[in-house]
């Protein structure tokens, strides 16, 4: 399949799950995930029609965006976000999706304000429980959240989820609507309005959206398989 057959059968994918529950297609933004494939990739897709992109590594991330400067492109961070590198993202991204810790919030916030910006980010969850991966537990949701918005380098604008791997696109639908349920009560708790909720990839792409996702992040069905693993 060519880069335009792939991105059009994700977006019909999208088009048709949104159908099916009464949502309009704007209101879900495909991030595609291009780590690890080439800036010759990304420019594939995005003469396609693709303009935002995510990226999980910084050490990939920042030459790939210097390679691509002056083509149009938005960028998200959505992998995990090691302390010693805020530096060297500050001010390059347009939404951070994996903001799962006070101390991480404050060292972004303090580089964004330190360049007179105000950053966008999303608070990770880990609604799982599970030790291997990022992300607060539903029980510190609030506070964390609540801590967050109170940093003025940074903007709260949502929620994150990765949930554990299934090969069954039905096995998460449960989780997709606990995270919607808890942005939702955030919102109210917190008096913002957390519009964003990250989550769904290329096999439960349609379970997210019916479940409330605002930002898919799809890889595999636009690339094809990574070449290699960082």
């Amino acid at each position: 399949m060519t880069p335009r057959q792939r991105l059009d059968a994700v977006r019909e994918r999208i088009a048709r799950a949104c159908a099916r529950c009464g949502r309009k297609p704007e209101e879900v933004t495909l991030v595609a995930v291009s780590k690890t494939h080439p800036a010759e990739a990304v420019l594939a897709l995005h003469q396609a029609g693709q303009n935002l992109f995510g990226e999980s590594y910084v050490q990939e991330a920042l030459p790939k965006m210097e390679a691509l400067a002056g083509q149009g492109l938005a960028w998200h961070f959505i992998g995990r976000l090691q302390k010693n590198k805020v530096k060297y993202i500050a001010g390059k991204f347009d939404l951070l999706h994996t903001i799962d810790s006070l101390e991480l919030a404050s060292i972004v916030h303090k580089k964004s304000a330190a360049l007179g910006l105000v950053q966008p980010v999303l608070l990770q969850v880990n609604l799982a429980h599970e030790e291997q991966k990022a992300g607060c537990g539903p029980e510190d949701a609030e506070a964390l959240a609540r801590a967050i918005a109170g940093l003025d380098g940074l903007r709260l604008d949502g929620l994150m989820l990765m949930p554990p791997w299934d090969p069954d696109p039905e096995a998460n639908r449960g989780l997709f609507a606990q995270a919607r349920q808890l942005r939702d009560a955030l919102a109210r708790s917190l008096g913002l309005a957390l519009p964003e909720l990250s989550m769904g990839m290329s096999h439960d792409v349609e379970q997210a959206v019916e479940e409330g996702a605002t930002l898919v992040r799809v890889g595999t069905d636009l690339f094809g398989q990574r070449p290699c693993a960082l």
